[in-house]
């Protein structure tokens, strides 16, 4: 025998009450219940009778018609629709299963049906990004997925690194390098660079570079200049047999290795492994070690990952003032949407306010994680009155369980850390609570004004 519809009420009339501004006891008093009673009904464990039905109609002046079909028909018919979805298919879910998930566990069905919810949308937004022949590959996400999933760790290009850089080392310096290869390196003024930042003339085998450059861009330049020379059957190894959507997703992502393999000849992993977990991990200290910047520091610093001399996992980003993201590589583990801003309760997004400090925090996402950041900004470019440069900012994360690694927690209980709670993202976040929120998150119905007038942006329904 079917069970009754009435057992599927008790989050509406939670949803009801909770609407009207009502306690528990409020509500008992109005339909003269006791407020146990309403707890009973709230909880599924006693059903509306007909009677307590006809007074919240009259009391609080409800269809109760409506009430009562959207209490059992259609939230049945909703679970019911999204078990049809294809991606249950093989699960051979009955009609009866379905009935009593939703009877005897309704705060647990309204949450699947948030998620199937959050996912048709997340299915809408792939489609409308790449349905259209207009839109067409997307060369930063390419080059981005080829890094995460070797996170972002190369060890033939380290291994290699390794040795040229102590060829370099021998030398006294890349300058010295390349001239013992008879190639000569000049520093020349912005006006007979035409835009560019190095050049490299093949024929009179001659490097050109931007005297603007400030001394961890032109090292690393020349760094880099000695991977084109070096390395580029390594990086065309490693490439061989991937398949790209696109000429421009293979050429940024060769780039990236390039970019990999010089920041490896400025910084080689055997001896920057050793100095970054004898300095704790301090960037400021180990740029001014081996000549780097502050970013080329962080940069390398999620790349150790070599099985038995692992560093610390990193995540890093880099944003500009508008929240546009230029560069990303996980090694921790960090979400992070794919598009749209993230959470304006990060540092990250208060670094512009503090140039060039270093600010850190720990925060905690919806699902519980958390993660320890390190933000500042950095400028690129400048180097002359009028000449002209960007300010960004970077942030540097670990999973919580490896903060104590870092000098920057060595004032503070880790244990007893109280971190700042954000979200990936607006629409992923379901905080119903934050006053920083810009957007409703998918899968969440919004709260009827009627009533009253939440103190946060978006009012969000209860279950």
């Amino acid at each position: 025998m079917a069970k009754k519809r009435s057992t599927f009420m008790g989050p509406r009339i939670r949803r009801l009450r909770r609407d009207l501004g009502l306690t528990q006891t409020m509500m008992a008093e109005d339909l003269e219940v006791s407020p146990s009673y309403i707890a009973l009904i709230e909880s599924n464990q006693r059903p509306v009778t007909a009677s307590t039905l006809l007074k919240l109609a009259e009391i609080y002046r409800i269809d109760i018609a409506s009430l009562a079909r959207g209490a059992g028909e259609d939230f049945h018919d909703q679970i019911s629709t999204a078990f049809k979805d294809p991606l249950f298919a093989d699960l051979d879910v009955s009609p009866l299963e379905l009935q009593d998930f939703g009877s005897t566990f309704p705060v647990t069905a309204e949450a699947v049906l948030r998620l199937y919810s959050a996912y048709q949308q997340g299915q809408m937004a792939l489609a409308d990004k790449s349905g259209g022949d207009s839109v067409g590959p997307d060369p930063v996400s390419e080059a981005r997925r080829f890094l995460a999933v070797r996170k972002n760790y190369f060890a033939e290009i380290d291994e290699k690194a390794e040795t040229l850089s102590a060829d370099v080392k021998r030398a006294g310096g890349f300058e010295r390098y390349f001239a013992d290869q008879r190639i000569r390196v000049r520093h020349l003024p912005a006006d007979l660079m035409v835009g560019f930042a190095r050049r490299f003339d093949v024929h009179r085998k001659e490097i050109v570079l931007d005297e603007a450059l400030d001394k961890a861009s032109a090292t690393f330049q020349l760094a880099l200049q000695v991977v084109y020379l070096e390395m580029t059957s390594i990086i065309s190894d490693i490439l061989a047999g991937v398949s790209f959507e696109s000429e421009a997703g293979e050429k940024l992502t060769r780039r990236a290795l390039a970019s990999y393999a010089a920041a490896a000849l400025m910084m080689p992993y055997q001896t920057f492994a050793k100095a970054a977990k004898s300095r704790m991990y301090d960037i400021e200290a180990l740029a001014r070690q081996f000549g780097a910047s502050f970013e080329q520091v962080a940069h390398r610093l999620t790349t150790l990952q070599k099985p038995g001399a692992e560093g610390v996992p990193f995540f890093f980003i880099r944003i500009d003032a508008a929240g546009n993201v230029s560069k990303r590589l996980d090694g921790a583990g960090f979400p992070f949407a794919l598009h749209g801003g993230s959470c304006p309760l990060w540092s990250l997004h208060n670094a512009f306010a503090n140039p060039r400090k270093i600010l850190t925090q720990w925060v905690e996402l919806p699902e519980g994680e958390r993660f320890f950041s390190i933000v500042r900004t950095v400028t690129a470019g400048g180097g002359g009155y009028n000449r002209q440069k960007v300010e960004r900012a970077i942030a540097l994360c670990c999973a919580s369980e490896h903060a104590h690694e870092l000098i920057y927690t060595q004032n503070q209980d880790v244990t007893t850390a109280k971190p700042t709670p954000i979200g990936v993202t607006c629409r992923l976040c379901h905080r119903s609570d934050c006053m920083a929120r810009a957007e409703p998150p998918i899968g969440r119905s919004l709260m009827s004004d009627d009533y009253r007038r939440p103190s946060v942006p978006f009012g969000l329904e209860d279950t």
